[in-house]
């Protein structure tokens, strides 16, 4: 006999609680699971007026408080854990049953969970969950994989637990099989952490040649926030910026510790885009960032390293380089956003997923970290052509980035000659620099691998493949 829950979340924490309560707050009833059977007492004793709760104090309790199909949401750390919880709750399913990862897993993972469980005849739905504890409580953006009989089980319930973008459309779509909306997930986390090395870079920028305190950047920050670069990370900076810290009455930026943690998102994003052969330059550089932020011994070595020291430009030329900053950061963001964009089309063709690319940025317009209003433009450029190879092709956005390239390159020049450090303006305007040139260096890389290791090469007027004896007279032949 099944129960009466609609669906069964295991794991309390932070995002596993405020799911729960999302799911119970929108009508459902939600059988509720935690290995340590505190947390599942505190959250139906604190928030059980919320909704319609169902404690159960073992995964045999939970999957019998369930209605068919079941539907077994498991939120706990990627990896190891994730395994033992499944192998915990499939051998009390049956056939048509479904298992939600909302974690953070790596996609591959997920396709292995996919493959093994459904040979036994239960869905596994790998999801990717955006918009941290305040999302999952009030409306994340849902990107969850696995099969289309799934979908139709359970999209209907995440349909009303996500976030609504303005035109009221749910912010969730079936993004394809087995790992998609894993894959999906972490490239959105790699464009996240490109998003937020940039608005760093340009805060440094503000702040070093600007001349501006942390209050006037704050304020900076919120004026853009009225333009095309309206986003909740650009809006987060500003409150970021504003605010003080109450036991030092300093600018709060300044008794933050820099150096930044990752979690493993954003380099999975760099090293599936290196195998997928997808030139991520600006998320690479982001990730690196966050990197050498945290060696704190190397960079107390090369403290006295010679180079310039930052030097404030006058009061009369801060404005206008101030306008510089935001043409730079939008023309990087932009491509940020393509080379993610490009890194999900060449995992769909090598996984065999039919990504669509202009409903990925459809929800992703509300409820995650990289809102902004532009993915309204992304949308609608991959809804006009949904072959279009690459972002920065669609006529509108190449227009804006041909617009912003002077002040793209003072503004990169600028911190070149005062010694701050830009890494990701400077890889995106190389990315953008590499594409539009009609010959590159590779030419010579090529000559140079034929000449140590007859890696062979093609040329320009003959078709085929050709190899130069270098040790001798130099006679080329094809091979």
């Amino acid at each position: 006999m099944s129960g009466s829950a609609q669906i069964g979340v295991s794991g309390l924490a932070v995002m596993g609680r405020n799911l729960a309560r999302n799911f119970a707050r929108q009508g459902y009833t939600v059988a509720v699971h935690n290995r340590t059977e505190s947390r599942t007492k505190e959250l139906v004793e604190e928030f059980g007026a919320e909704g319609a709760f169902v404690p159960a104090r073992s995964p045999e309790e939970l999957v019998a408080a369930l209605e068919r199909p079941r539907r077994v949401m498991v939120m706990v750390k990627a990896g190891a854990p994730t395994d033992a919880v499944i192998e915990e709750f499939a051998p009390l399913l049956e056939p048509g049953d479904m298992i939600i990862d909302g974690g953070n897993a790596h996609f591959l993972d997920t396709r292995r969970r996919e493959k093994t469980l459904r040979e036994k005849g239960i869905h596994f739905v790998g999801t990717g969950i955006s918009g941290g504890e305040e999302g999952a409580l009030n409306g994340p953006s849902i990107m969850p994989g696995g099969s289309a009989e799934s979908y139709a089980a359970l999209g209907p319930m995440l349909e009303k637990i996500a976030a609504k973008a303005e035109d009221g459309s749910p912010c969730v779509a079936h993004i394809g099989t087995d790992g998609a909306g894993h894959f999906v997930k972490m490239v959105h986390n790699g464009i996240e952490y490109a998003d937020m090395q940039l608005i760093g870079e340009a805060y440094q920028l503000l702040r070093d040649v600007g001349g501006r305190s942390p209050a006037e950047i704050a304020e900076v920050f919120r004026s853009w926030n009225t333009g095309r670069l309206d986003s909740y990370l650009i809006e987060i900076t500003a409150e970021v910026l504003a605010h003080t810290d109450a036991t030092t009455g300093k600018p709060f930026v300044d008794v933050v510790l820099d150096q930044a943690e990752q979690k493993g998102t954003g380099r999975w994003t760099v090293q599936t885009a290196l195998d997928l052969g997808v030139p991520v330059s600006g998320i690479a550089e982001a990730v690196f960032a966050r990197s050498l932020s945290g060696h704190a011994d190397l960079r107390a070595a090369a403290v006295d390293l010679a180079g310039p020291t930052p030097t404030p430009l006058p009061k009369a030329e801060a404005d206008a380089f101030a306008a510089k900053v935001e043409q730079a950061l939008y023309a990087s963001k932009i491509v940020s956003y393509t080379q993610g964009f490009h890194e999900m089309a060449a995992g769909a063709a090598e996984y065999g997923w039919a990504l669509d690319l202009g409903e990925i940025a459809a929800i992703w317009r509300a409820g995650c970290i990289i809102r902004a209003a532009f993915l309204d433009r992304i949308r609608a450029a991959y809804d006009a052509k949904p072959d279009l190879p690459l972002l920065l092709a669609d006529p509108a956005f190449a227009a804006e980035l041909a617009d912003a390239q002077t002040d793209w390159r003072d503004v990169v020049a600028t911190a070149t000659h005062r010694g701050v450090p830009v890494p990701g303006f400077s890889a995106a305007l190389a990315y953008y620099d590499a594409l539009r040139s009609p010959r590159l260096p590779a030419a010579l890389t090529q000559a140079q691998r034929d000449y140590f290791g007859a890696h062979t090469y093609h040329r320009t007027d003959h078709q085929g493949t050709f190899h130069t004896d270098w040790s001798g007279d130099r006679k080329e032949k094809a091979t």
